[in-house]
C-alpha cells in the first residue's frame, strides 16, 4: 500500500510538474521569464510549480467592458479615424481603449491630500444618486474613518454607495481592516481577488492598484492616492508622502464609473445599468484607458511608446518607480537623440528601497543618450505625470515598473487641455527646480558593493 501511495503521490508530483512548465512555455511573453521559471518549475519540484501557480500566473480574465463604442483591440482591422485637432496620438489612444475622445470636461488639479480629501469628501456629501468608490489602499485612520462616515450618510440619505478595496492592499493596516468597518456602518463593500492559502489561489500577485471615486456620473477623482493619512504631507505621518490627484467633472466620469462598475461585477457577480454621460462643463477632452493582466494587457505600455514617439519638443516624466520596459527605454532614448528635452523626476528617498537600487542599475541606458534624471528631495515623492509637448497629460494610478505594466490593474486619463496640461508643466519644473541632477559619471562611480547591491536587486525587477 505504501508503495502505491508513493507512486500516486510521484505521477502527481509529475503532472503538476509538467502543467505548470506546459503554462509558462504557452504564456510567458518575455524569454527570460519564461526560462527562469521553467528552471525553477523543474529543478524544484513540487515546490517550483507551487510557486509557479501562486505567483507566475499572470493573466485572468474579466468580463468585456460595456461602454458604447468598445471594442477588443484585435478587432480593429482599420485604424479608427483621428480628431485632426490630435492627429495620431488620438488615433493611438482610441485604437487601444477602444473609447472615444470625449469633450466638455473640467479638470483640477489637487496637491496632497490636504487639498483632495475634503474635495473628494464634499463630493461624497453632495451625491443624490451613486457613488462608486476603487481604492488599493484604504486604512483605517483618521482620514479612512472620514471616507467611511461621509459614506455612511450617503447610504442612510438613499444613496447608491459600492466600495472596492484590494485584497492584499487592505492588508497593508492589519491588524485593522476597513472592510468590516464597512459593512458595519452598512455601506457594501467587497474585496478585489483577496489572497487565500487554502485552497490556494492562482491570481494572489494581480492587485487592483486603481484610485477612482464618481459621484452621480457627473463628477469623478483619480490620480495616484490611496485612502490614508500618509498622503497627508503636513501631518506627522511616519512614511508621508506628496502626491497629486485630479477632480474630474464632465462626460468623462462616466467612463471612470463605467470601470468601477465592471470591477465590481468581476468580484461580486452584481450587475449595474450602464452609467449615463452628464452635460459638458468645460473644454478639456479626456479619455479613459485601462490596463491590466486580462484582456487589456500591454495597453498603456503601447500608449507611452506612441506619445514618446510623436513628442515634437518635450517628455516629462514623474514616476516613484521606474523600471520601464525595453520598448520605452528604447523611444526615451530615441527621444533624446532626436534632439528633444527628455526629463525624468525621481524620488530621492523611496519607500521600497529595493526598487531605488534596481532603478540605480539601469539609469546609465538612459544618461549616456541625454536623457535628463533628477532626484526630488524628500519626503517621498508618489506622485506619476507623463507631459508632452505641455499639450498632452497621461495621468492616473499607475507607475513606470513591471508591477504596474504586466501585474496590476491601471486606469488612467488621457488629457487634451492646454490650462491643465501648462499648469502641471509648470508643477513639474517647480519641482525639477528643487531637484538634484544625476550624470553618467555619479552612475558609473558608485563602490563596487553598492553595484553588487543594485544589481542584485535589477536582476529580480520583473517581480518587485
Amino acid at each position: 500500500m505504501t508503495q502505491i501511495l508513493q507512486t500516486l503521490l510521484g505521477l502527481l508530483v509529475l503532472a503538476a510538474t509538467l502543467a505548470a512548465a506546459r503554462h509558462a512555455l504557452f504564456f510567458k511573453r518575455q524569454p527570460r521569464s519564461a526560462q527562469a521559471w521553467l528552471l525553477f518549475i523543474l529543478l524544484l519540484p513540487p515546490i517550483g510549480a507551487l510557486f509557479y501557480y501562486l505567483l507566475g500566473v499572470n493573466r485572468v480574465r474579466t468580463r468585456a467592458r460595456r461602454l458604447k463604442g468598445a471594442e477588443p483591440v484585435e478587432a480593429v482591422s482599420q485604424p479608427p479615424p483621428a480628431d485632426l485637432r490630435y492627429g495620431q496620438l488620438e488615433c493611438l489612444g482610441r485604437a487601444l481603449s477602444g473609447q472615444p475622445l470625449v469633450s466638455g470636461n473640467r479638470v483640477t488639479v489637487l496637491h496632497d491630500g490636504e487639498a483632495a480629501f475634503p474635495a473628494m469628501l464634499a463630493a461624497i456629501e453632495e451625491a443624490r444618486e451613486t457613488i462608486w468608490l476603487s481604492s488599493y489602499i484604504f486604512d483605517p485612520d483618521r482620514v479612512g474613518e472620514a471616507f467611511v462616515e461621509a459614506l455612511a450618510r450617503a447610504v442612510d440619505r438613499g444613496v447608491r454607495v459600492r466600495v472596492l478595496v484590494d485584497g492584499v492592499g487592505e492588508l497593508y493596516a492589519l491588524p485593522r481592516r476597513v472592510t468590516p468597518r464597512l459593512r458595519a456602518a452598512g455601506v457594501p463593500a467587497a474585496r478585489f481577488l483577496p489572497p487565500r492559502w487554502l485552497p490556494p489561489v492562482s491570481w494572489m500577485n494581480l492587485r487592483n492598484h486603481r484610485k477612482v471615486l464618481t459621484v452621480d456620473d457627473r463628477v469623478a477623482f483619480t490620480g495616484g492616492m490611496n485612502i490614508s493619512v500618509r498622503h497627508c504631507t503636513g501631518d506627522a505621518a511616519r512614511h508621508r508622502a506628496t502626491d497629486v490627484h485630479f477632480r474630474l467633472e464632465g462626460p468623462v466620469a462616466a467612463q471612470l464609473a463605467e470601470v468601477v462598475a465592471e470591477d465590481w461585477q468581476f468580484v461580486t457577480g452584481e450587475e449595474s445599468p450602464p452609467p449615463e454621460p452628464s452635460e459638458p462643463v468645460g473644454e478639456a477632452d479626456c479619455r479613459v484607458l485601462v490596463d491590466g493582466p486580462n484582456e487589456d494587457l500591454d495597453r498603456l505600455k503601447l500608449l507611452l511608446v506612441g506619445a514618446v514617439a510623436t513628442a515634437k519638443r518635450r517628455v516629462a516624466i514623474m514616476t516613484p518607480y521606474f523600471l520601464p520596459p525595453r520598448e520605452l527605454i528604447a523611444a526615451l532614448q530615441a527621444a533624446a537623440l532626436r534632439g528633444l528635452e527628455v526629463d525624468l523626476l525621481l524620488p530621492a528617498q523611496n519607500n521600497l528601497p529595493y526598487v531605488h537600487w534596481a532603478t540605480r542599475n539601469m539609469l546609465w541606458e538612459v544618461l549616456q543618450w541625454g536623457v535628463r534624471v533628477h532626484y526630488q528631495p524628500p519626503p517621498f515623492a508618489h506622485g506619476k505625470l507623463f507631459l508632452v509637448d505641455g499639450e498632452y497629460a497621461v495621468v492616473g494610478s499607475a507607475n513606470l515598473d513591471p508591477r504596474s505594466l504586466r501585474l496590476n490593474f491601471e486606469l488612467v486619463v488621457e488629457t487634451w487641455d492646454r490650462e491643465t496640461v501648462s499648469g502641471l508643466q509648470a508643477h513639474f519644473d517647480g519641482l525639477l527646480a528643487q531637484s538634484r541632477s544625476v550624470d553618467l559619471a555619479e552612475v558609473d562611480g558608485r563602490p563596487w558593493y553598492e553595484r553588487l547591491r543594485d544589481a542584485s536587486a535589477w536582476v529580480f525587477s520583473p517581480y518587485l
